[in-house]
């Protein structure tokens, strides 16, 4: 395939923000905001993160938008590229800035050195900046443009901050209420701690680079489990007791989206639990082995997106249990100081790989990023030229 990552690079707002100073970014938390908290974190391993907010002031620092553009800037200028002529800009997010128009129609408004071009946005979680990757990939592939630019970026904080939160946690004025307040709590407040604000980017070309190393695409496999799974992370949206889901439009005529909870971002965590690992390991990687006749000595490198240190057994245990074991010295991950930034994961993951000096030509690299919103994972093999 005539694919190649030729620059990669990533942009995270601010300074690293420790666990000690959580409530100067996103706010004061109560009580069982606080408890919820302290578990979380004590199972995340997450040590740092950035966000994309002013302690002082409490208000936004970038948009997605433009974390998104200065993602695409450095990665230009490391590539000493400011005069390319991008010809084809994919971006991929769950937090978009709006609703319309789409995020990378947003992120080239950002961008007044990209002379007009072909822009496509990609919605979803987690997998959506690995899809916009996918198609940039197969632009340049297919020969329909000389080069693309893909994006993967999320400003998580918008959600999570505590004037935002306490204004979707509904009433608690009689006990079954609170019962419901207290499930609703815990399904949000668990991302709470989880994620965090940045963004990547890669440019993908139809020949190596020049100089220095360049990842070729070897193939980008993405696999939906939704027609037999039921939604386990979600936003805009309540869930029904059958598991469906009731859309934003819907409750704000039922009464309202402040007293749902709707806007929030929320996770079934025993659902999650219960099928993840399994879902996007043990039911998606054997037929992905068999199509690409693949062995664990062929990777150099191991680099999976999971949104906590809590899932790195297992996923561990999983490989094993398939026949495909990767040794824990050949996984890269950088979840702990650089946070869970959704669908920018992976590219920030790269970034950083990408940049350590530890490539040598002829390493390959497998990557993993599963998504819990109705279970879909995308799996991607890239070999150093």
């Amino acid at each position: 395939m005539n694919a190649f990552i030729t620059a990669v690079s990533a942009f995270l707002p601010g300074k690293p923000v420790e666990n000690d100073r959580l409530d100067d970014y996103l706010g004061d938390v109560n009580r069982v905001s606080a408890r919820t908290r302290q578990i979380i974190l004590a199972n995340n391993g997450i040590k740092t993160r950035y966000y994309a907010v002013d302690p002082e002031t409490g208000k936004s620092s970038y948009s997605n938008a433009q974390m998104s553009a200065e993602a695409v800037r450095r990665l230009l200028h490391d590539k000493d590229a400011s005069g390319l002529a991008v010809e084809c800009l994919c971006c991929g997010t769950s937090s978009a800035d709006q609703i319309m128009p789409g995020h990378a129609s947003m992120v080239h408004g950002e961008l007044s050195e990209v002379a007009s071009c072909e822009v496509v946005s990609f919605a979803g979680i987690c997998l959506s900046g690995l899809t916009a990757m996918k198609f940039a990939m197969m632009s340049v592939a297919l020969g329909l443009s000389q080069n693309a630019v893909a994006t993967g970026s999320e400003l998580a904080s918008t959600f999570l901050r505590t004037s935002f939160f306490s204004g979707m946690t509904g009433n608690t004025r009689n006990k079954t209420e609170k019962k419901q307040h207290s499930a609703f709590s815990f399904e949000a407040e668990f991302l709470r701690w989880m994620l965090s604000d940045g963004a990547g980017a890669v440019l993908i070309e139809k020949e190596p680079a020049a100089q220095g190393l360049s990842l070729r695409i070897d193939w980008i496999e993405t696999i939906s489990h939704a027609q037999r799974l039921e939604t386990c992370m979600y936003a805009g949206a309540v869930k029904r007791e059958d598991g469906s889901l009731m859309g934003w439009r819907e409750c704000a005529v039922a009464g309202g989206l402040e007293k749902q909870g709707v806007m929030t971002i929320k996770q079934d965590a025993q659902l999650l639990n219960r099928e993840i690992i399994n879902v996007t390991v043990g039911q998606s990687l054997p037929p992905i082995i068999a199509r690409h006749d693949l062995k664990p000595e062929h990777f150099n490198w191991f680099l999976a997106h999971y949104s906590s240190e809590y899932f790195r057994e297992p996923l561990m245990k999983q490989l094993e249990e398939i026949g495909f074991p990767i040794p824990e010295e050949r996984w890269f991950s950088n979840l702990t100081t650089k946070g869970n930034t959704g669908s920018a994961s992976f590219y920030i993951m790269l970034e950083e790989l990408f940049s350590s000096g530890k490539l040598q030509k002829g390493d390959r690299i497998l990557g993993m990023v599963p998504e819990s919103g109705r279970f879909s994972v995308g799996w991607i093999s890239l070999t150093v030229v």
